[in-house]
């Protein structure tokens, strides 16, 4: 039998060995490492974003500054997009070079972004290069008063006091106490409640701090952060120094469980720590554009608007206000008003020895001696 010739089947050939192995390459999958707050976002968001992008999302959480910083401290962490709060991480991040700029004309959005909070964040960013403000709010009581009226019914009701005064504590022990793991955002608050400058130096406040937090310390039943929404939801908590919108969530899971749970959060009259956290680019991220695209998608004042429903956490993207859940918008704890506003207090960084010499006192404090 004759052979037959296919003229141009060798070049053919060729051609689709090539395309072969330049296929992979091509078609590789395009994604976004982000590292997050525990329970900071809706799910519905990132699989809208995956399905709009083609971009698929890998979600890692922490439940604190220090943790993040961990992370991030060996370098090479993976992670396109990290959330830390404007002071002191992401301002210390920003000083040692760690983050990259961000390229707005990749973040249409950023036009959405409220001016004058943005204002508020170029003490830890000049001119805003490195990162927008995905959401913000304080630090403050978790409180079940229904359960603290049966041990201390005489207790404050606006007050820090009701977890610094060993007093209030004591009587509330066994109803649960729960305390914030972060010395990052503990200490601050500690020095306002004292009448002390928030961002002092002083080695006599830091000796204060420590009495004050030694004092409570047999008291407290766990070391937590996100954890905390959990204990005060079901119950198991009565009082708990935690960020505004995880009290919120949790007392939102508190009513839709229907068990007779009533949680409310205390800004505290002595004022309340406000804070910011950033959608931040670091330096080394393999996925720079992915993060740019995420970071778009996500200031858009639709998404915004399902992200604060879910969280319970005011954003900074005006338009997306109107589209927030009465329940949500309308409540004084989430949206403040300016009165409330004026009793905040921002913090700075603080030099490394007096961060040293607090991460010791934070360490003794939980320690218990």
């Amino acid at each position: 039998m004759a052979r037959i010739r296919i003229p141009g089947l060798g070049a053919l050939i060729l051609v689709v060995l090539l395309a072969q192995l330049v296929m992979p390459a091509q078609a590789e999958e395009r994604v976004v490492n982000v590292y997050n707050w525990t329970d900071y976002i809706d799910p519905y968001v990132v699989d809208r974003f995956q399905r709009e992008s083609g971009i698929r999302v890998r979600y890692d959480v922490y439940d604190s500054l220090e943790v993040l910083e961990a992370k991030l401290a060996a370098g090479r962490s993976g992670y396109d997009i990290i959330v830390p709060t404007d002071q002191p991480t992401f301002a210390r991040m920003v000083r040692n070079g760690a983050l990259q700029a961000i390229d707005r004309a990749l973040v249409p959005n950023w036009a959405n972004l409220d001016a004058g909070m943005m204002r508020e964040v170029e003490a830890a960013d000049p001119a805003n290069r490195h990162g927008a403000i995905y959401l913000w709010g304080t630090i403050g009581l978790g409180v079940n008063f229904a359960r603290v009226a049966t041990l201390a019914p005489d207790a404050p009701r606006d007050s820090l006091s009701l977890l610094f005064d060993p007093g209030h504590a004591r009587r509330l022990r066994p109803c649960g106490i729960v305390m914030m793991d972060s010395q990052t955002d503990v200490i601050p608050t500690v020095l306002r409640y004292l009448g002390r400058d928030p961002n002092s130096t002083s080695a006599e406040d830091l000796r204060l701090v420590e009495r004050t937090l030694l004092a409570i310390r047999p008291f407290i039943r766990q070391f937590a952060s996100g954890g905390a929404i959990e204990q005060l939801a079901s119950g198991q908590a009565c009082l708990a120094f935690a960020y505004s919108g995880d009290v919120i969530q949790a007392a939102a899971r508190a009513e839709e469980a229907g068990r007779g749970v009533q949680v409310d959060y205390v800004a505290g009259r002595e004022g309340a720590q406000l804070w910011h956290d950033m959608l931040a680019i670091p330096r080394d991220a393999p996925n720079a554009a992915s993060a740019h695209a995420f970071i778009n998608f996500l200031l858009r004042p639709d998404v915004m608007a399902e992200i604060s429903n879910k969280t319970r956490y005011p954003n900074a993207v005006p338009a997306s206000w109107a589209l927030v859940e009465p329940a949500v918008r309308n409540n004084p704890n989430i949206f403040p008003d300016a009165a409330a506003r004026a009793r905040f207090f921002a913090v700075s960084g603080v030099d490394g020895a007096t961060d040293r010499a607090r991460s010791r006192v934070w360490a003794r404090f939980k320690a218990g001696r």
